[in-house]
């Protein structure tokens, strides 16, 4: 049995009952009270405060650790998608500015070929010496127009016939001439660059028959015969 406070312990020499504040914290300064002050004892299965200390130091800074790799592990996740994201936005404009080009080229040559028909005109009027008065500047202005937007005329008499950039018409024999050639002009070709939009229409004259054929560069012709006089130095 738990016994009561002993007979005069709780009152003063006059008396009086002693009043003892045995509250933990103290309600002014609100710090821990020293156990002694109080009358109270600590908890005999308490840890020391430094062992407490400790452990919670411990556990902390495994929780850190742990929350910094996670971090780490999430930033490197972000960089990642960061930088897939710029590498398809630079494909995307790679890609948007080549099919804006080819688009651009499209219209420009898609004008330029409405326009052959009308340089075609042009070109026969100047040959037939009609080119005159206001037509001629209206003229010079579409020829410069298409020039600026990089057409080009080819196709000369006497250049050798090429079925890439040619289109014959008809067809002669002709002398003077050593393999097929583009005669006359009938109507010229013209090109963007290095692209054929419309190939020279030409009348093409061959070699007559007996004629030499120019074998192309690099042949040295064909191989000279001995005449009599070497022949009979050689039975």
């Amino acid at each position: 049995m738990t016994q009561g406070p002993r007979e005069g312990e709780n009152q003063g020499e006059d008396g009086r009952p002693i009043v003892r504040d045995r509250r933990r914290i103290d309600p002014k300064t609100y710090q821990v009270r020293d156990p002694e002050a109080t009358g109270s004892e600590p908890a005999t299965a308490a840890q020391p405060t430094g062992q407490q200390d400790a452990g919670a130091a411990g556990s902390g800074s495994d929780e850190l650790a742990a929350e910094i790799e996670k971090l780490k592990g999430e930033v490197a996740d972000r960089t990642s998608d960061l930088q897939r994201v710029q590498a398809e936005y630079v494909n995307y404009k790679r890609r948007v500015d080549r099919d804006r080009d080819l688009a651009r080229a499209g219209g420009v040559e898609a004008v330029l070929r409405d326009l052959l028909g009308v340089l075609d005109s042009i070109k026969a009027a100047r040959d037939h010496e009609e080119l005159t008065g206001g037509f001629k500047g209206v003229a010079d202005e579409i020829e410069k127009l298409a020039a600026r937007h990089g057409l080009e005329s080819f196709g000369e008499p006497g250049d050798p016939f090429d079925p890439r950039i040619h289109e014959a018409l008809m067809h002669a024999q002709a002398s003077g001439i050593t393999g097929p050639t583009a005669v006359t002009i009938l109507q010229p070709g013209y090109k963007i660059k290095d692209r054929v939009i419309r190939p020279a229409r030409v009348a093409v004259a061959e070699p007559e028959e007996g004629a030499p054929v120019d074998a192309g560069p690099g042949d040295t012709g064909s191989e000279e015969t001995p005449d009599a006089g070497d022949s009979a130095d050689q039975v």
